[in-house]
């Protein structure tokens, strides 16, 4: 072979190469830019947590991890000693309250007025000899048989004997009558105060069976059977099924079609189908680890919001955790 001949193939050999390098360096010009943008969410849903206002200890525990729970329905039951000794204790004090205020209300027995009255009538009588006395006394002063200081005791004796008339004539008085205006309402006070100690204990008593305010899976289950919970400590948690959205992390940039009330359409890999879901919620991030610099380029920072929408058609399997696809 010549030496004209091998400089043409040499030559035609570099065009050729050059002309593919051409050619996919068009095709991944024109193909680079058109590569659809993802934003990859997820599904989540709303957590009910039980808790007890009061500390005890598991004694039964009624459902397990994945079990579907209604309202009403019951969930775990506690064992409290402490606040059972309380509510006895309680219900002791309510009890003697109100026996003192039927008493208060009610006034003294029988036989306590009838003793008093004795006692009114004895009062008298020997007020009555302590009159006669007296008057003796004075009749053999007036005459000078007896001296001054003997009708002074006398008259003393006498005087005595009627403030004991008056002191037993009271007491019958108050057996009679019964306690005070205010003694009956202090006693009633009482006895309301005692009852409304009962109603708080009873009240946390009822924190001893837990049972659900909502409807949906059980999805955690903190303590086991016999271990100690204290106040307001997560026993469960509940997932509300029937309250369930998909979150984005959206690029500023990448927000059209994603505004308030947008209805748009995510991709469900789980499924292989697709969902619509409708915008209710936009909030930027507020942490500056979420920008995206670009001044470098001369252009601007771009932020990242996050983005909730509700599924406006939901089917079932659809569960918290599966990923949602948005292809701009």
């Amino acid at each position: 072979m010549s030496a004209k001949t091998q400089h043409h193939n040499i030559i035609l050999a570099i065009i050729g190469f050059a002309s593919v390098v051409i050619v996919v360096a068009i095709i991944g010009f024109l193909t680079l830019g058109k590569t659809p943008e993802i934003v990859q969410g997820e599904i989540e849903v709303s957590e009910y947590r039980v808790s007890s206002k009061i500390p005890g200890r598991i004694q039964e525990l009624r459902v397990k991890e994945g079990d579907y729970v209604h309202v009403g329905d019951t969930l775990v039951i506690l064992e409290a000693p402490e606040v059972n000794a309380q509510e006895k204790a309680a219900s002791a004090t309510q009890q003697a309250a109100s026996a003192m205020s039927d008493m208060a209300d009610n006034g003294a027995r029988k036989e306590q007025i009838q003793g008093a009255y004795q006692l009114w009538q004895q009062a008298l009588v020997g007020c009555d000899i302590a009159k006669k006395s007296y008057d003796r006394v004075q009749n053999l002063f007036n005459e000078g048989v007896l001296s001054a200081q003997k009708r002074d005791e006398a008259f003393a004796a006498y005087k005595a004997s009627e403030a004991q008339v008056k002191a037993a004539q009271s007491q019958y008085d108050m057996a009679k009558n019964g306690a005070r205006i205010e003694e009956r309402k202090a006693a009633a006070e009482q006895a309301r105060a005692a009852q409304g100690a009962v109603d708080v204990v009873k009240s946390l008593l009822k924190e001893t069976v837990q049972v659900s305010n909502v409807e949906g899976e059980v999805s955690s289950i903190y303590p086991k059977e016999g271990e100690l919970v204290g106040i307001g400590s997560p026993i469960m948690s509940i997932s509300i099924m029937k309250d369930m959205w998909g979150t984005f992390n959206v690029r500023e940039d990448q927000l059209k079609g994603l505004k308030l009330g947008n209805i748009f359409t995510a991709f469900v890999p789980a499924f292989n189908k697709e969902v619509k879901l409708k915008v209710y919620y936009i909030k930027d991030q507020g942490s500056f680890a979420v920008w995206k610099a670009t001044k470098s380029n001369g252009q601007y920072d771009l932020k990242t919001f996050e983005v909730k929408a509700r599924p406006t058609n939901p089917f079932d399997g659809l569960r918290p955790g599966m990923s949602l696809i948005i292809r701009k």
